[in-house]
């Protein structure tokens, strides 16, 4: 039975009412089924166009974050002269949805690390980001691991936003935050005591609870501030600047995320069938950070944001029809939807997959190395890569990936990710360190240790030398060389 089929059976498989708990019933299904940390499918892209596709850049978005701050700044003023009269309502609106709502993308790029170029300029504003929208950093950092691991696979995402059977009753108080935001600060005091749920245990290492705690505490207190400075001034204006954009300007945070999985498959392993892709205007992709090609993003993570236009037209034969607007989506979510209440195994019909002879797994092709010579084993020409390039090496039951970093010494490491078993080779070199094609955790390229979350262990290295214009490797790991 190939993955299509297998898809297919799980889906037609009757089934008693979902857990969409992290501990509970369908969670050990998931598991038992092989639906967990499972292998997904990647449609075929030319390894050097994927390459010039992951290419970030601090320059680009820099200009970007600083439009949003502006615009978040301009509304802002407006916001406050207009106090009094009914400008400042539409004033706090435009704010709010900058604040509460536009965030979010913004946390969601710098937390893969592929907006920036720079570790430091992607944690400042997933940190800041992450404050607007009431969402721990590591707890969330961690949490959206496993969504890209386990994506709606019932019992294992915790970031599923519509269960089945839907409630529309959830609908209208969630567009200003009033279902979610009051959970998501009870958990933050939760967590701030030291208390942590067994579903956040479920997904967060052992060794970052602690950052877990203390983050929860830092919110909490700027959080407190605000409102200890409303009490004081006896005005509610500071909160309307700071913590109730949050709530009343969620809607928009709704308004984009609603497009990316609702209504679609539950419990199969190809993105194609549980996330969609939506053309939108320019206004609208510049507020989303283009996450409208969100099927794109979630097939190659490691592209940022500004290359998935570019992305989408290059695997666009093997992709199901995107919707062709908001509007197209919306009328196909609210049908899903209306079934969904209903029937929670009902399907939307007519999202026709391409006929795909790539559905096997699409790692980037292998150089079987075979040639045994004095000292190791032969891996080809020493031109065979250019900086900044690697490659899959496959020798006997083992598998490697060559890297030539620009300092333009080839080292040779373990081939598979410590954290997801995903093949390296189809990552990217990053300022001397190699990025997971699946979570964007990293490794130093010279000495296999993590240098980003959430890789843990390190790879093994084995040391490349060039003999007679030939790359030689020496399979004794340099750690028992």
């Amino acid at each position: 039975m190939n993955e299509r089929t297998k898809d297919v059976a799980l889906l037609d498989r009757p089934r008693p009412a979902r857990d969409y708990g992290l501990t509970g019933a369908d969670s050990r299904r998931a598991v038992e089924l092989g639906l967990a940390d499972a292998r997904w499918y990647r449609p075929p892209i030319d390894p050097v166009r994927l390459q010039a596709l992951t290419m970030r850049s601090n320059g680009r978005a820099a200009r970007d974050v600083v439009i949003w701050l502006g615009l978040l700044a301009g509304t802002g003023i407006l916001a406050w002269v207009t106090i009094g009269s009914w400008w400042s309502v539409p004033a706090f609106a435009a704010y709010g949805s900058l604040y509460g709502g536009s965030s979010d993308p913004r946390w969601h790029e710098c937390g893969h690390g592929t907006a920036f170029r720079s570790r430091r300029a992607n944690d400042i504003v997933y940190y800041l980001a992450s404050f607007m929208l009431l969402r721990e950093p590591t707890l969330w950092r961690w949490s959206h691991v496993r969504h890209h691991s386990d994506t709606i696979i019932v019992g294992r995402d915790p970031e599923v936003l519509f269960t089945r059977p839907f409630q529309w009753r959830t609908v209208l108080p969630n567009l200003l935050n009033l279902v979610n935001g009051p959970k998501l600060l009870w958990r933050m005091a939760r967590h701030a005591t030291g208390s942590i749920d067994d579903e956040a245990r479920d997904f967060v290492p052992e060794d970052e609870l602690r950052r877990l705690v203390w983050e929860a505490r830092a919110f909490l207190v700027a959080l407190g501030g605000v409102v200890v400075w409303s009490i004081a001034a006896g005005s509610i204006v500071p909160l309307l600047f700071i913590g109730l954009p949050s709530f009343y300007g969620a809607w928009m945070l709704w308004f984009f995320a609603t497009t990316q999985h609702a209504g679609l498959r539950e419990d199969v392993l190809d993105h194609r069938l549980n996330t969609r892709t939506v053309y939108m205007n320019p206004v609208l992709r510049f507020l989303y950070l283009n996450m409208n090609y969100h099927l794109e993003h979630h097939l190659f993570p490691t592209v940022p944001y500004h290359a998935l236009p570019a992305l989408h037209r290059e695997v666009a034969a093997h992709l199901p029809r995107p919707n062709t607007s908001v509007l197209d989506a919306y009328r196909e979510i609210v049908d899903a939807l209306g079934h969904q209440r209903d029937d929670p195994d009902w399907q939307i019909p007519g999202r026709v997959l391409p006929d795909d002879t790539s559905l096997a797994p699409s790692d980037p092709a292998a150089t079987v190395a075979t040639a045994h010579v004095v000292g190791g084993v032969d891996l080809g020409r020493v031109d065979r890569l250019a900086p900044g390039q690697l490659a899959r090496v496959d020798i006997g039951e083992a598998t490697y990936v060559l890297c030539r970093p620009d300092d333009g010494a080839y080292v040779l490491l373990d081939g598979m990710c410590t954290h997801s078993q995903t093949h390296l080779a189809g990552g990217l070199l990053v300022g001397g360190c190699i990025e997971c094609p699946k979570h964007n955790g990293r490794f130093d390229v010279h000495t296999g240790e993590p240098t980003r979350r959430p890789v843990k262990v390190p790879l093994r290295t084995y040391t490349v030398a060039e003999v007679d214009g030939r790359l030689v490797a020496d399979l004794r790991a340099d750690d028992d060389a």
